[in-house]
């Protein structure tokens, strides 16, 4: 269904985009309020995706739309997210273009693999959904540039946590070429 709550949730993020660019545009504001503000929406939207998959299969409202929409909304936030810590200079341009470059890379192939019937080699594997976790602790602790409870240096963890999900990345990436391999070499003959 193109509108209800689980689609809704998925929605969310995408509208999330400006919003969480926008405050860092805000007139009036510190840099630190601007980075709480900014982290606690990216977590809150973030964790829709979450949501929205668990409320699909729970009431039933699975559809050919949200599972299409769902992976948008994600690669939307965290592109958009990464372009706003890139400008901040907060996360490297290399490693913007590796993350950024990949979900381009993976979308166009999975596209082609379902016009060709092959979708099954390209499915969702383990090794993906833990580069998107990463990414999706990475993201927060970058935007937030600060110290949690006067220890926890976020700009230190999240440089780790992003510079591993671009390894992460094209480890994926390399999986997923991989698999889709065989149908690559059948359609060029």
């Amino acid at each position: 269904m193109f509108f209800n709550l689980p689609t809704l949730l998925t929605w969310a993020r995408i509208v999330a985009i400006p919003l969480i660019v926008g405050v860092f545009y805000l007139e009036g504001v510190s840099p630190a309020r601007q980075n709480l503000i900014a982290t606690a929406m990216f977590i809150v939207f973030a964790l829709t995706d979450w949501a929205d998959g668990y409320l699909a299969r729970r009431l039933n409202q699975t559809s050919a739309f949200g599972a299409f929409l769902d992976p948008v909304a994600d690669k939307f936030l965290v592109c958009a997210s990464l372009l706003v810590l890139v400008h901040l200079e907060r996360a490297d341009v290399f490693v913007a273009l590796i993350i950024i470059g990949r979900e381009i890379a993976i979308s166009s192939l999975r596209e082609w693999m379902a016009i060709i019937g092959a979708t099954k080699s390209v499915a969702v594997h383990m090794l993906g959904k833990v580069k998107t976790s990463v990414q999706m602790v990475a993201i927060p602790f970058l935007l937030y540039d600060g110290r949690v409870l006067g220890v926890i240096d976020t700009h230190l963890w999240g440089t780790w946590l992003i510079w591993a999900a671009a390894v992460l990345t094209v480890w994926s990436m390399v999986y997923y070429l991989q698999k889709a391999l065989p149908e690559i070499r059948a359609r060029a003959r």
